[in-house]
């Protein structure tokens, strides 16, 4: 299990790292976080101040094997379609960077 708090911040690959070893995941409800955690599909998401429900679902999935396997699972599926190095982020990079490259170069001001 992963446990995975922040407010309102921005999307750190240690989630999707988290994701990609099939960690269930408990993660605040929180604009950067729900670009990736689908609650009740590929982690579960909890108000960020409400610390008795983050107690309540961290049990909740220490208590449930086969929800956890589940979630980690389509955690896992949902990180290598959408953030696999190979297929996806590199070659979106590379583009990227070679879009940059062709942009004209316009001199500084002197």
């Amino acid at each position: 299990m992963h446990v995975y708090l922040t407010y309102p911040f921005v999307l750190s690959w240690s989630l999707i790292e988290a994701m990609s070893a099939e960690c269930a995941i408990v993660a605040s409800d929180t604009a950067p976080v729900k670009e990736v955690i689908k609650h009740g599909k590929t982690g579960v998401l909890v108000d960020f101040f409400d610390t008795k429900a983050l107690v309540r679902r961290i049990d909740s999935l220490l208590m449930d094997e086969k929800r956890r396997a589940k979630l980690g699972a389509a955690a896992r599926a949902f990180a290598v379609k959408n953030y696999d190095l190979q297929s996806r982020c590199l070659p979106a990079q590379l583009k990227w960077v070679d879009k940059l490259a062709k942009l004209p170069v316009k001199p500084l001001p002197s």
